[in-house]
This record gives structure tokens, C-alpha cells and sequence, in this order.
């Protein structure tokens, strides 16, 4: 087990060819396959549901419980999530959800792994991933769980799940399912994933006021299941729900919700009706802020500090603000 120290800018970081072999060799495949395999819609169905239960593993395992803690599970199910995410071929739990948490701790700071507007869109999207200044698991943030020694196992072979993927999709279909449920799934996997530490902080509408360019994106929510409403989430990290209003879609809260009626998970943190609803008491200023970031090429520009937030005598009026508590779902 060893440690990294803080990492310098990613700027002056190199590509680790040992990845981005493979990561561009993934991609060239898309060709071959569709001029030779025969297409059929049943495909379109397998990407589908490889595509959503694996962004599940990643959504529900490396970030919301992970990387968040933002709810309990037992010993096996934990290995299960974990194996799950690890399928996306993504690195492993620990390194995935370690480097997570020093990106909140540094979002669009100096020391921010994956910063648009201090590092460009490619490299947020995926140069970071690929770099040789951040191969290495971050033990120090991750000590939670790495007591656990399955999960530093399955760390130390983070590459084995995604293999044991491919070969059960060889099984069940031949070359066309490793193909179709495999590197096409993976390929569109990849990128669905990166969107948030790129287009997320490009495209939508900014609700709360944060140190970094977040935004909340629709689009990026289905394509997600739920990880697009990411300005709700740096503004309130902990959360199992990242929707926090009836429209703004979260399948991964959903299933989550479901599996704790069967006692698979429990202890779900919701956000609060008073971190909800904090954007009625903002400031003129904090307004002018929001609006102002929100424009599309804000997203180029450093974030500016907050604009000062009410007084503590001022946040009673919240209460009043806010409508009756709903039931979360």
C-alpha cells in the first residue's frame, strides 16, 4: 500500500501509455465491429442494459457510497457495488473514490484534478484519467475503506471485473455480445461518466451559489441516472439523492430507495428542506453571481469567491419561505 502526495497541476502532467493504449485501442474497435458484426436491434437493448446497470455501479458505488458515505450497506453488498463499478473499467474503488475527494476539496482550485476552466475540456473529460501524476491510489483520503482487505484486492486488480464482463458477455451471445455489451457499452460508458467532470461544469443552469462552475443539467441527469444535478451536489456533497425536486430525475436514488425497502441498504441521507431551499434567501449580489455564471462562457473563467451570504439573524425567514415538507421518494 503506499501513498501520493498533492499533486502539481495537471497541466504538467504525461499520458501513461500503459493506459492510453488500450483506452484509444477500445475506441478503434468500434470500427471493425460495425462493418463486420451484423447489426440487430436486440443490440441497442444489451448497450442499453449494460450501459445503465454498470453506470448504476458507478453512480451508487464509487460515488454516492464510496466516495460520499451517503448511505450503509453491508460487508457484501459493498464488495458487490464495488465489483459492479469496476466493470466500467475505470480503475479501481479506492483510486476512483479517493482522487474524488480531493476533487471536492479542490473543485476548480489550483489542485483540482479535473478542472475545465483552469485545464481545458479534454483534459477534465478524460487527459486526467490518463496522466502518470495520478496512477497512483490516494490511501490517505480513502482509510475508510481501505481497512477493508477485499477492497484493496479488488483495487490492487481493478481490471479483472471489466475482464470477468467481457468474458460472461462472450457466454451468453459471442463475439457480437463482447462487442455490443462490451466495448461498445464501455466506449459510451466512459464518456457518459466523464460528462460531469467536463460538460457539467459547462452546460446548465447554476441554482446555488459554490466555490467552482458546476451546473444542473437535465440532459446530463438521464444520461446518468441522476449525477447532472450537479450543482445541487457540490453545493451539498453527502447526499443519496442528488434530485432534490419532484422534476429533477434520479434513478440511482430510485433504486437506492427501493433496495433499502428490502433491507439491502439503509440509512439514506436526504437533503434537508433548509439546504433545499437556500437559494430564496440569497442576496441581490449572490443573484447577480448565479446569473452571471450561468452565462455559457463562464465556464472559461476562474471561479470568483461567493458573494457574502446572509446573516445568521436572517436565516430564521428560510423556514417561512419554504413550502410543507414532501415526502422524499
Amino acid at each position: 500500500m503506499t501513498t501520493s502526495t498533492e499533486p502539481a497541476p495537471a497541466t504538467t502532467s504525461k499520458f501513461d501509455l500503459v493506459a492510453l493504449i488500450p483506452f484509444i485501442g477500445w475506441h478503434l474497435l468500434l470500427i471493425p465491429g460495425f462493418l463486420f458484426i451484423d447489426f440487430k436491434w436486440e443490440y441497442v437493448a444489451l448497450v442499453a442494459v449494460t450501459y445503465f446497470l454498470r453506470m448504476f455501479g458507478v453512480t451508487a458505488g464509487y460515488h454516492r457510497y464510496f466516495s460520499h458515505r451517503a448511505f450503509k450497506t453491508n460487508r457484501v453488498f459493498q464488495f458487490l457495488l464495488a465489483f459492479l463499478a469496476q466493470t466500467s473499467a475505470q480503475k479501481g474503488v479506492l483510486w476512483w473514490a479517493a482522487h474524488h475527494r480531493h476533487h471536492h476539496r479542490h473543485s476548480d482550485q489550483e489542485d483540482d484534478l479535473h478542472s475545465p476552466s483552469r485545464t481545458g475540456f479534454w483534459w477534465s473529460h478524460v487527459g486526467w484519467i490518463m496522466s502518470t501524476k495520478y496512477e497512483a491510489t490516494r490511501f490517505e483520503s480513502i482509510r475508510d475503506f481501505a481497512r477493508f482487505p477485499e477492497l484493496v484486492w479488488l483495487n490492487k486488480h481493478h481490471i479483472l471485473p471489466a475482464m470477468v464482463a467481457l468474458f460472461v458477455m462472450w457466454l451468453l451471445g459471442g463475439l457480437p455480445w463482447m462487442f455490443y455489451g462490451g466495448v461498445v457499452s464501455t466506449v459510451l460508458l466512459w464518456h457518459g461518466t466523464f460528462t460531469i467532470n467536463s460538460l457539467s461544469h459547462i452546460f446548465g443552469r447554476r441554482r446555488y451559489v459554490t466555490t467552482d462552475t458546476s451546473r444542473n443539467n437535465f440532459f446530463f441527469a438521464l444520461l446518468t441516472m441522476g449525477e447532472g444535478w450537479h450543482n445541487n451536489h457540490h453545493f451539498h456533497q453527502n447526499t443519496a439523492n442528488q434530485g432534490w425536486f419532484w422534476w429533477e430525475v434520479d434513478a440511482t436514488f430510485a433504486i437506492l430507495k427501493a433496495l433499502s425497502w428490502i433491507g439491502v441498504v439503509s440509512d439514506l441521507r436526504v437533503v434537508s428542506e433548509q439546504t433545499k431551499y437556500a437559494f430564496r434567501i440569497y442576496t441581490e449580489a449572490q443573484k447577480a453571481q448565479l446569473r452571471a455564471e450561468t452565462r455559457f462562457d463562464a465556464w472559461r473563467k476562474r471561479p470568483q469567491p461567493p458573494a457574502p451570504t446572509p446573516t445568521p439573524e436572517a436565516m430564521p425567514a428560510l423556514q417561512a419561505l419554504a413550502p410543507r415538507p414532501a415526502l422524499e421518494r
